[in-house]
């Protein structure tokens, strides 16, 4: 994300492809924004910060590459002149976090930053957390303006839409979104971002509420009952979905 001179970048795994973006837009990395400790998300920040001087911000409580400053809920973050509030949604890691910006002049649509917590389509595997916590942090997630920007950190949007057709098959608005997907990957074109309120419509790790949904993973495990132990069983399904 930039303004046209300074940049930030989220999760940055390989810095390679970062500082070839960067040159090519003669852009100055000032701000790296990082939401849980894997690999994949951290590769990058080392080089990138050495080579930049650039700020990184991470979760308080995870090994993140040191320097980092820590934030944890209800923490705000400036960059690029816009705020995010960090959010913790605990779940794919014991203290993943998220980044929200409501909406500002410059940036008028509401922004999410989530990591691996939610995909379009789709949900971070449970590596750390529980159940439990990763419903709380997909429902409040869920809670923020249907016109919020899920820019999730993975493209699995087409693997995610199959495992959710066999979940919810006889979702009008899930069938349409996966011919849409399929087109934009034919192209070329990335499905992300997404956004919350078609989220909402299609995955069903937040639709585990709806009676479709738990009837369907019922089928899988008859004995889910609670609310956490369908999402529980839902989560298993997806780990062992073909």
């Amino acid at each position: 994300m930039h303004d046209g001179t300074e940049a930030l970048v989220v999760d940055p795994g390989d810095a390679i492809p970062v500082q070839a973006t960067l040159e090519s837009l003669g852009l100055q990395l000032k701000t790296i924004l990082v939401t849980h400790h894997h690999a994949d998300h951290v590769g990058g920040v080392d080089a990138l910060r050495d080579a930049t001087g650039a700020t990184v911000y991470g979760p308080a409580y995870e090994a993140i590459p040191e320097p980092v400053k820590r934030v944890a809920a209800g923490d705000r973050v400036i960059a690029l002149g816009i705020a995010f509030e960090v959010i913790e949604v605990p779940g794919h890691t014991a203290n993943h976090i998220a980044y929200f910006h409501p909406g500002s002049a410059w940036h008028p649509e509401p922004l999410l930053f989530c990591g691996d917590t939610l995909f379009s389509g789709g949900c971070g595997r449970l590596f750390e957390g529980t159940p439990a916590q990763m419903l709380a942090s997909l429902e409040s997630l869920a809670a923020l303006p249907d016109n919020t920007l899920v820019c999730c950190a993975h493209e699995y949007t087409l693997s995610n839409l199959t495992f959710a057709l066999a979940v919810d098959g006889g979702n009008a608005d899930l069938i349409a979104y996966e011919a849409h997907c399929q087109a934009l990957r034919q192209a070329g074109t990335p499905t992300i971002p997404s956004r919350m309120g078609l989220e909402k419509k299609i995955n069903p790790f937040l639709r585990s509420h709806t009676d479709r949904v738990k009837n369907s993973v019922k089928s899988f495990d008859p004995t889910a009952q609670s609310s956490v132990e369908i999402f529980a069983a839902l989560r298993q399904w997806k780990n062992n979905f073909r």
